[in-house]
């Protein structure tokens, strides 16, 4: 197998994508990795590793770039040779830590969507309370409106690949809304309820914000706007809490010796809500496999992230999404 990395995406590239390139290669002697970006930069990381290649450029899509001027005038910017690699067949999977604004353009504008998907979707696995459980939360920002139609797209590419990648069994799906009653929230949730109930997967129903680190729902569907709030949100309370935690235990010598006792404990709970250890955010609907890496990831995320591309080229999810789209679309004319 072998995936593309846009080796200069991201707040440590290359350094930490190229580590965890290394470390992913030497782990798996069938998997070699094309990294692209400054071959300058990236040659004395990379040991001269044979399955470790360099695509070299010099131009590189910024964080603070507009996605889809940068995408049309930055051509061989790293994250786009990167699809562009995939787009020919040369790689499979593209992985990158860039802006996540800018890989969706690319990756539209170069592999584009797969037949039966109206809009892609960015789908990150967030925490929960019980270890390694986590759920999936589609869409978490591609896109700020969204049709029913497009929520119930979303529903089934998050079953699909969550039954596939981690061998949940009828994976549990889930509509984010403002109560659990079904006849809750606007007319975009309504709508989206209905269809769910009569899809092809394991519809629960509605489920509120509060309820989501329980892991209520194996799959969480919402409208890009509140997805991305959620996210956001998330992320926001598990760092304040950690800070709010960490100024108690110093504010006196008692409560830092008890900090030493209770410091392990604490380090766990932080790995544990730590979304980035779930690996990268899955792009949906593109008609290739593209991971999102976090932007602060650092080599274990990389190589987390890494596992993560493998398992969907493996598990065909792409062409599986299709095929479980284009069939319920010819029921629905029929």
């Amino acid at each position: 197998m072998k995936l593309a990395m846009d080796a200069m995406g991201g707040d440590h590239a290359p350094d930490e994508i190229v580590k965890g390139a290394l470390q992913a290669v030497k782990m798996d002697e069938d998997l070699s990795i094309l990294l692209v970006g400054d071959e300058k930069r990236i040659k004395p990381l990379t040991e001269n590793h044979p399955r470790l290649e360099i695509l070299h450029t010099d131009e590189k899509i910024e964080s603070t770039d507009q996605p889809t001027k940068a995408v049309r005038k930055k051509k061989r910017a790293s994250m786009v040779l990167a699809i562009n690699e995939v787009k020919e067949g040369r790689a499979q999977a593209i992985i990158s830590a860039g802006n996540t604004g800018a890989l969706m353009t690319a990756g539209l504008f170069g592999v584009g969507r797969i037949k039966g998907i109206d809009r892609p979707a960015l789908a990150p696995t967030l925490p929960t309370i019980h270890q390694g459980k986590g759920f999936l939360l589609l869409d978490a920002g591609s896109n700020m409106d969204a049709k029913p139609e497009q929520l119930l797209q979303y529903a089934i590419m998050g079953s699909i690949y969550v039954e596939k990648v981690l061998g949940l069994k009828q994976p549990k799906v889930a509509l984010l809304n403002v109560g659990e009653e079904e006849g809750k929230g606007n007319d975009l949730s309504k709508q989206a309820y209905d269809l769910m109930g009569n899809a092809p997967i394991h519809f629960i129903g509605n489920v509120e914000s509060r309820d989501l680190l329980e892991g209520v729902a194996d799959v969480v569907v919402a409208d890009g706007f509140s997805g991305n709030l959620v996210l956001k949100n998330i992320e926001g309370v598990g760092m304040s809490l950690m800070s709010l935690i960490k100024k108690e235990m110093t504010r006196s010598l008692y409560a830092k010796l008890l900090g030493l006792l209770v410091y392990p404990k604490l380090k766990g709970i932080r790995k544990l809500m730590d979304y980035s250890s779930y690996g990268g955010a899955c792009l949906f609907g593109l008609a290739a496999p593209i991971i999102k890496a976090h932007g602060s990831s650092n080599s274990t995320a990389i190589v987390s992230a890494i596992d993560q591309a493998k398992i969907f080229v493996k598990q065909d999810i792409v062409q599986t999404i299709q095929k479980t789209v284009l069939e319920m679309n010819d029921k629905e004319t029929k």
